[in-house]
């Protein structure tokens, strides 16, 4: 191997060798000059996201011995993965500094957590995608618990970590199965095996792959794995919160994609039925759970895991239409998440997190700017048109139509339609109810310009959804 052998690599190799610049730098920074840290870190994701673009893969490339893959779908994913970092890094800043958390920690483990996603997006074996997810991992087991002096956070924190080590163990397992009956590790070769020795589809194989599914599943936050997440976006701070909510699913994507479709599509009707349960199971217990929540944080959990149900649903077909529509959502949602929990942090004040959705009350009256955007944001969660929203339901259900299950499209139209009544009580509470505090927004000019953007981002895809739409396809279909 020479050194060119390593350019599909470099994203990686750049954002690692950053991480290190910047934690060795940060360690000689005084704590009320941590801005140097956070213009450090947004220059590291600059870099990494030139090293992107300047990596695009014209045919798929595999390096490390089979075990990492360089293709337009990775990029796509990494692009989007950097760049909402980007802006969650720009999101937190005051409210890391009205709160005291100001601290370096903060932006290099959101890096390293970073580095652990781009791995999962370019594995192409079990022990790499193992190694990014367990990167990813622990970096947000300690942001959960950031914030030393507090409870929640500390007990957020435990349960993370208990219930993520479960799954992470349920994953080895199923993996030490899968490698026992095809002695590979590497996506394709699973494939191959498969194919090749059709003596070996049976009940152990069958058996990994439900505990690789399990293992994934308590990563993606989808029922009946679920246990972890509300709590998770209760307990941690709202900075953390936006970070799990928003970036970590475009990976969690990724890895069920490649395992699915790359080493297991052979099997697709093994694996067909699981994830059809866990995605209805998603959609109803998400979407009417939701429903009885009053803290607002633990309300968009339980409507995470409702629109987990909708990309499982997706991927459930089996076909490209499903796995475009897939993509197409996931990065649709994970950009009106970020907006939505950007706008807890903008009003989240000195010591104090929004905590109830009654916090939401006069939001209008305060600022109709930011009630409109958090409109916007709602109706794209809801999916009405022409917001982006809409377009993205309206492909996962297109797909699951195509391959002839009607019933479980009326059922995500009809959980659609219930999930809309918890986004509408925001709704409500911005423009119908008096304001309990009626001091003015403090918003500084980098929060108003990205939140205003990234508000108007969710309008325009809508508008203009068929060249986001076409990529994911031609993603797909290549």
């Amino acid at each position: 191997m020479n050194i060119y052998d390593l350019l599909p690599a470099l994203p990686e190799i750049v954002l690692l060798t950053m991480i290190c610049l910047v934690l060795v730098t940060d360690l000689f920074i005084k704590d009320d000059e941590k801005d140097i840290t956070f213009w450090l870190s947004i220059l590291t994701l600059a870099f990494t996201l030139w090293s992107i673009f300047s990596t695009y893969p014209e045919t798929r490339e595999v390096i490390f011995d089979g075990s990492y893959v360089s293709d337009s779908l990775s990029h796509l994913l990494k692009l989007f993965a950097v760049l909402i970092v980007a802006v969650v890094f720009f999101y937190s800043r005051d409210y890391l500094r009205h709160n005291n958390l100001m601290r370096g920690e903060y932006y290099l483990l959101g890096m390293f957590g970073l580095f652990g996603m781009m791995v999962m997006m370019s594995a192409y074996s079990m022990l790499t995608m193992y190694l990014g997810l367990e990167t990813l991992s622990l970096s947000l087991y300690v942001l959960v618990a950031i914030d030393r002096d507090s409870t929640k956070s500390a007990e957020a924190a435990m349960k993370f970590f208990v219930l993520g080590a479960i799954a992470s163990g349920i994953l080895l397992f199923g993996i030490s199965w899968v490698y026992g009956v095809t002695s590979t590790l590497q996506f394709n070769e699973i494939s191959f095996a498969i194919q090749q020795n059709p003596g070996i589809n049976g009940v152990p194989l069958w058996f990994g792959l439900v505990f690789i599914i399990v293992g994934l599943a308590f990563k993606f936050g989808a029922v009946p794995f679920h246990m972890w997440l509300p709590d998770v976006y209760q307990g941690a701070r709202s900075s953390v919160t936006l970070y799990i909510a928003s970036a970590p699913k475009l990976a969690a994507l990724a890895l069920i994609l490649r395992v699915l479709s790359d080493s297991f599509g052979d099997l697709h009707e093994i694996w067909q039925t699981m994830i059809l349960i866990i995605a209805v199971l998603s959609l109803v217990i998400g979407n009417i759970v939701a429903i009885a929540q009053n803290n607002i944080k633990r309300m968009l959990g339980y409507s995470a895991i409702a629109h987990v149900g909708f990309i499982l649903a997706a991927i459930f077909t089996g076909t490209q239409h499903g796995y475009s529509a897939a993509l197409f959502y996931t990065i649709t949602y994970v950009i009106m998440a970020l907006g939505a929990f950007g706008m807890l942090l903008l009003l989240s004040r000195e010591g104090l997190d929004i905590e109830v959705i009654s916090d939401f009350k006069g939001l209008n009256e305060r600022n109709p700017w930011f009630a409109l955007v958090m409109l916007f944001f709602m109706f794209g969660m809801i999916g009405v048109p022409p917001w982006v929203g809409f377009f993205a339901k309206l492909a996962v259900i297109n797909s699951v139509l195509e391959v002839g299950y009607f019933s479980i499209a009326v059922l995500m139209v009809l959980m659609s339609v219930v999930g809309a009544f918890y986004y509408l009580r925001i709704i409500w509470y911005m423009y119908f109810e008096k304001a309990i505090d009626k001091s003015l927004l403090q918003v500084s000019l980098d929060m108003k310009v990205l939140l205003s953007f990234n508000g108007m981002a969710v309008l325009v895809l809508g508008i203009f959804p068929s060249w986001l739409l076409q990529i994911c396809r031609n993603i797909i279909f290549v």
